[in-house]
Order: C-alpha cells, then structure tokens, then sequence
C-alpha cells in the first residue's frame, strides 16, 4: 500500500467491527469525511477482508477505495484468529479475543501510522470497541465514539446505573415488571422492551464486561457521531446533547442508494431482479433477518409454513449460519418444491435494490437499525421478528411510537404457522396495509428532509467536520508546544 500524502488534510483513522451491519455505515462515514477533505485510513480486519474478497470478485489485494477517487487508504490486520477459525459458530471465543487480543493488533497498525506524514490526528471506532479510547489517547489521537444504532439504545446503555439502581438491570432475577419512566429523555418502556443483554440474569458473560468497558469509555470520548435522526428521536437526542458533544447525522445511505459505489458484502449477492420484475406492483414480501443474529431450526420451519399458508410471493434471504454453521438445511422438507415460483430464497442479496423494487410490498425483519433505517427511506411497512441486542428496543419504536410495523408475535414467542400466515397478509394487505403506508411515509419525509441541504442531519455533519478539525488544530498545536 502507498503511504498518503498531503500534509494540508488531517488524517483519520476508522476502523469498524467485523459486521456487516457496522461496516456498512462506516464506509458511508468514510466517503462523507473523505468528501469533506479528510484523509481517512479504513483498516478491515484479515478475515473481514477474506470474505469481501470472496463475494465481491475482488482480488486478494485489492484496495476496495480505489475507484473513489478520494483521499482514502485501506489497510487490514489480524484480529488474532486465523481464517480458518469459524468465529460464528464461536461467537463467545470470538468476542473474548476482540477484548484482549485484537487490540494488540490495532496498536500495532496505529504506531506503524502515526510514523507517517501526514501523522494521524483522530481516531474513530464503533462504541462498542472497547480499545478505542485507550488507543486514542495513548497515541495523542482524538477519539470519535461512533454510534450505529438509535439514540434510545445509547440513552439506555449510557444510563446502566439507574436500571440497576431500579432493580431493572443486574439484579438476582430482573423480578422488578414496572414501567421504565425515569431515564432521562425517554417517556416510558417497558422491561420486555429493553435491549436482550440487560435483560439476562447472568451478567458475568464476555458481552456484559463489554458494555459496561464500552459506555464508562463512551463518556470521556470527544465526540460521539450517531446514526440517526433528531425528528425521529428528539427527546434521546437533547438528553445526550447535555452530557457531551453528539451529532445525528443519519441516515447514512449512499448517493445512489441501490448502487455504492463500494461494495463490502460479506456474502455473495444473488440477482432478484428478473424474478422480482415479473410480479405485481407491492405483491411480495422480503424477509430477510441481517448478517449477524442466529435464530432456531423450529422458528425457522414455522415461519416457512406460514409463508406457504399466506399465498403470497416472497423473497426470503437466509444467509450460511442462521442457525449455526453445523446445520446446512433449515427448510422444511419439500418446501422449496411447495412454494415453485412463488417463493425465492437465496443465501443474500442487495437488500437496498430488493426493498426499492416497486412489487415489494413489506419487509419481514430482526429489526436492526440498518434494515429499519432502509424500509423507512422506500416506504416498506415492517413485520417484526426481532432476535437480540437492540433489535428488541427498535421493535418498540417501530410498532408502538412510530406504528410502522407490526409483530409477528406479541409476547415474543413465535406461535403457529397459521398465525404468521395471518400476520403476514395483515402487513400485506387491507386497513391495516394502509394506515401502516400512511405513517411511514410520514416518517419517511423526516429522514428525506434531514438530508436536505438545510437539514438536520447534513447541518449536524457539517457542524461535526467544523468541530473536529478544530480540535483536531487544537490537539496538534498543544502537541507541537
């Protein structure tokens, strides 16, 4: 790789977790910064970079910038595994060597730049890296906590010590069933509504120490950039602007939103389109539940009979692990020849072009922030099915303050396939299909004029790059005395 050269640019180092629904963004980021005049550094790790490869026809060495035409140097590093290693099937393992090996790695490559000219000045990693700002300010660099979920999630985590205090959070049992109406900024939720990992009784897993490593860091960064928009989420949003310097700077989508102009899938994408051509207009449902959370066999089955029930068209993505990397088969038996060609399923594919496409009419989702974010924006109502983590906390605002979505089990527990088949033609069809269309459009020109030229979200970015190269001068100066 070529060393960067313009020493009148400051210079960003970026480097996001080994998850699509993290790396998405971050390239998006990195375009944004590198189109504001910054040099930015993106370091992928070697297994990450094993798998674009892989899916995207790109050779082993290839630097996946190199058609931007902007000021971005990509490198990658070992996160202490080698490739062979299945870090699905050993997500706990995993976990534990991002905490206590993979830093080492990062230290490695950030002492390798900071020798170089121009010397990098900031460092910007997910928030629930937990090296971040230990990297950052062993090494002079000013450290940008990036957030990539909604500002409610950041409220919560960022106020673990009134849950505990209330008994809703690392208690014996997690017995206390009130309302959770004292976090600032947030109006009421209910325990059940909480991410997954606050709602565990063991907290003495590799995950807990994360979070709690994660947000005591979160606090002391010098800024914390969020995927998000202030209209969706005002009242996290003030809450979080009194306690430190934090930007909505969301949606963050490319240009060309069925077409980035870099590509880093994780898997191969199958081409949906001739199938997809030849159905009517809002007729198919595209299911599909992310790149990370594992579901069951049994939830698997039942959710395809109930596909089959509806009668409906439907493009179903089931990536390689979404049970684990031991079962190949999750199907029902004979259900690919049940459903002929009424039904596609496919391992993944451009989920933003799928959505966009005029026939799809709803979208069965894990509700991550990504894929909320995306059916948003092409006015696809939600059927959720949310599996772990914040997805549970984003089912809340989907169904219950935005009402643009509905369950596809209410007490979360999936129920019969006759009552997915139910919930799916109610997503898909009739009063409800319409008040569903009606809001999201609502909710989807929030997001449309936060892009906007005088929009939040773009004002809020514009301010950031203001702000960080301002600390960034300062941080330099102070260094030079």
């Amino acid at each position: 790789m070529e060393k960067i050269q313009n020493p009148k640019k400051p210079h960003i180092i970026i480097i996001p977790p080994p998850f699509q629904g993290h790396i998405n963004p971050s390239i998006q980021l990195t375009l944004n910064l590198a189109s504001k005049g910054f040099i930015v550094t993106f370091i992928n790790t070697h297994s990450t970079h094993h798998h674009i490869t892989k899916a995207n026809n790109y050779k082993q060495y290839d630097d996946v910038f190199a058609g931007s035409g902007l000021d971005i140097s990509y490198r990658t590093i070992s996160d202490g595994f080698p490739l062979s290693f299945d870090r699905s099937l050993h997500r706990e393992q995993f976990m534990v060597g991002r905490v206590h090996v993979f830093p080492a790695h990062v230290e490695e490559i950030v002492r390798e730049l900071v020798d170089l000219e121009p010397r990098p000045t900031c460092l910007v990693a997910d928030t629930f890296s937990t090296w971040g700002y230990d990297v950052a300010r062993k090494y002079g660099l000013v450290f940008v906590s990036f957030w990539t979920q909604p500002a409610l999630v950041l409220t919560l985590y960022l106020h673990l010590d009134l849950l505990k205090k209330n008994g809703h959070y690392d208690s014996k049992d997690n017995s206390n069933k009130d309302t959770i109406d004292y976090i600032p900024g947030v109006t009421s939720l209910k325990p059940r509504d909480l991410m997954s990992f606050l709602q565990e009784t063991d907290t003495s897993k590799i995950m807990h120490w994360i979070i709690h490593k994660a947000f005591t860091d979160a606090k002391k960064a010098d800024f914390i950039i969020c995927n998000t928009v202030e209209e969706l989420e005002p009242g996290p949003i003030s809450v979080l602007k009194e306690m430190q310097p934090i930007y909505a700077i969301g949606p963050l989508f490319p240009s060309h939103f069925t077409n980035p102009a870099v590509e880093m899938n994780l898997w191969s994408e199958s081409d949906c389109s001739r199938w997809l051509n030849n159905k009517p207009q809002g007729s198919v449902l595209y299911a599909s539940f992310g790149s990370y959370a594992h579901s069951n066999k049994q939830d698997i089955e039942t959710i395809a009979n109930g596909l089959l029930l509806s009668g409906l068209s439907f493009i179903w993505v089931l990536r390689p692990g979404i049970v684990n990397s031991d079962v190949t088969e999750v199907l029902p038996n004979g259900f690919r020849e049940n459903v002929g060609n009424r039904g596609l399923v496919v391992p993944w594919c451009k989920q933003n072009a799928v959505l966009s496409h005029s026939v799809v009419g709803g979208f069965l989702t894990h509700c991550g922030w990504n894929s909320i974010l995306e059916s948003i924006w092409v006015g696809v109502p939600l059927l959720c099915f949310p599996l772990v983590g914040d997805q549970i906390t984003n089912r809340k605002m989907v169904v219950e303050d935005w009402k643009i979505g509905i369950n596809l089990c209410d007490d979360g527990k999936l129920g019969s396939s006759n009552e997915v088949a139910q919930r799916i033609k109610l997503l898909m069809s009739g009063k409800t299909c319409y008040e569903l269309r009606k809001n999201i459009e609502q909710v989807r020109k929030k997001l449309e004029n936060a892009l906007s030229g005088n929009g939040s979200s773009q004002m809020n970015f514009d301010k950031f790059v203001t702000d960080v190269k301002a600390k960034i001068d300062r941080h330099y100066s102070e260094k030079k005395l």
